[in-house]
């Protein structure tokens, strides 16, 4: 798919369809009434029949008017004349989705947009970008039949912008083919099932980016390397399954780095069952999106070797399966994590802290300026914020809300939640150093307020992801989330 800015008036654009926004009661939008012009006000004595009343992400094909190049106009409602971007991003999607059911292979989109205050023109690029190749996407199933042929769309043209903004539209075009790349990394092996995406078949994807990419090294720990580096929280989890652990280290070294490196960690549980405190069987098939954190670190290393960022990068991904065995961990037993903490289990089905916690004292020896580790931690974080925004904790209240700032930026939302010492608090153990779970209240944040114990000298963020990353139900699948906010937060990091 290619992508490109155009900066004529849309009756000079060059495609097989021109896109044009329509509001509510049929009204043409600026951008189209140009082209109404063009063609003698053919367009406007059409919409007065009433037939497309321009209600948002409704669409209507129709063939070229006279005096016009391209063969094709889509109509897309826009709703009112006061555009937010989330309805720009739904008529966007909408549009995409129309035009990939037709024979159309070249396409200039004119949506009105938000203004520039809310959508400038590289975040205008960059989204675009984003919200084509998500409405694109096709989830990377396993059926046996004959797979449906792939959209004839080849080229979007998004516009128009003037020649002065056309640069920054450029940038915000290549930033957003390497956000949706990594989303896509992100959501395929999200969409794997547990039998397919095992921690050894992870750890192969990981070898394979760096053989993509030179500026990626990948070291992937084996359980006797995990045993050696007496991650036992770590092996305590994976100790109930026949699938071997694997410890991805994946490095990206810029030569123009000034600083030290920041690292993403992820939970990579490829599945959980919950272990001996088993889960509900419903929805049970939905823990194969529990590797979502690892997933998302894959897919932001893509990206960031895609855009050769001048910083250095670490992904730690520690990766196994919870399972239910006669080697399993119990409720009661208690661990040897590899800072040298010991935990009292009361949960086996709070396991995602267990594996991070061994993984953020491993990110001590990288000297790191930031941590920022990303799970499908807890269930408690859906229900306190829903599936809109990721669950943001940190030991640092300036990186908590870079965070959440580049969500906003980024349409890919994040909220601060607390964590303050009394969460803390509620992990006490008469028998370990403290326990893996502190009951039902404010349960996302305890389970944050657990991984603070491993985070003492380290700037450090925690991002639960569980209501984000993935959809269930008829429409499950991953969402790539939140790939869009890393993006943002990095390009800005470096200034770029």
């Amino acid at each position: 798919m290619q992508f490109e800015i155009f900066t004529s008036g849309l009756p000079q654009v060059q495609a097989d369809c021109v896109v044009i926004g329509i509001h509510d009661g049929g009204e043409l939008s600026a951008g189209a009434k140009a082209l109404d012009r063009r063609c003698g006000g053919a367009l406007a004595r059409f919409l007065k029949r009433g037939d497309f009343p321009g209600r948002l992400g409704e669409t209507l094909l129709l063939p070229a008017f006279p005096r016009l190049k391209s063969s094709r106009i889509l109509l897309v409602g826009q709703g009112g004349h006061d555009v937010t971007r989330r309805n720009w991003r739904k008529a966007m999607a909408a549009a995409v989705a129309a035009l990939a059911k037709t024979k159309v292979s070249s396409a200039a989109v004119a949506l009105t947009r938000p203004a520039s205050r809310e959508l400038d023109d590289y975040t205008f690029a960059r989204s675009a970008v984003e919200v084509t190749r998500a409405a694109l996407y096709r989830v990377n199933d396993l059926k046996s039949g004959q797979k449906p042929a792939e959209p004839a769309l080849q080229k979007i043209k998004f516009g128009p912008l003037t020649s002065s903004a056309s640069r920054a539209g450029k940038r915000g075009l290549a930033h957003g083919i390497a956000s949706a790349n990594g989303a896509k990394l992100m959501r395929d092996l999200a969409n794997l099932p547990g039998n397919v995406c095992t921690p050894t078949y992870l750890a192969e994807q990981a070898k394979a980016l760096a053989t993509k990419h030179a500026s990626l090294s990948v070291k992937v720990l084996e359980e006797a390397d995990i045993r050696a580096e007496k991650m036992g929280c770590f092996l305590a989890v994976t100790q109930g399954s026949d699938q071997p652990p694997k410890f991805i280290v994946i490095e990206h070294k810029s030569p123009k780095a000034s600083r030290a490196p920041l690292v993403f960690v992820g939970k990579g549980i490829t599945f959980d069952t919950g272990g001996i405190s088993l889960k509900d069987p419903g929805a049970m098939d939905e823990m194969k999106f529990d590797m979502s954190g690892a997933a998302a670190v894959l897919g932001i290393m893509n990206t960031i070797a895609e855009l050769a960022l001048p910083m250095n990068v670490v992904g730690l991904v520690p990766t196994c399966e919870n399972m239910p065995s006669g080697r399993a961990i119990k409720p009661g037993d208690i661990v040897t994590s590899a800072a040298g903490l010991t935990v009292e289990i009361l949960n086996t089905d709070a396991e995602g802290r267990l594996i991070l916690c061994d993984a953020l004292h491993y990110a001590r020896r990288y000297k790191p300026h930031t941590v920022i580790d990303m799970a499908t931690l807890t269930g408690a974080c859906v229900i306190a914020l829903g599936v809109h925004h990721s669950g943001v904790m940190a030991n640092d209240d300036e990186l908590a809300s870079e965070l959440v700032a580049a969500g906003v930026r980024a349409d890919d939302r994040a909220w601060q939640l607390p964590l303050t010492e009394e969460y803390g608090e509620q992990l006490k153990s008469n028998f370990a150093d403290f326990a893996n779970v502190a009951g039902r209240d404010g349960g996302a944040i305890t389970a944050g307020a657990f991984l603070a114990k491993f985070t003492k000298g380290l700037r450090w963020a925690h991002m639960d992801i569980a209501g984000s990353a993935y959809v269930g139900g008829a429409a499950k699948g991953s969402t790539g989330r939140p790939i869009a906010l890393l993006t943002d937060f990095l390009v800005h990091r470096t200034g770029r």
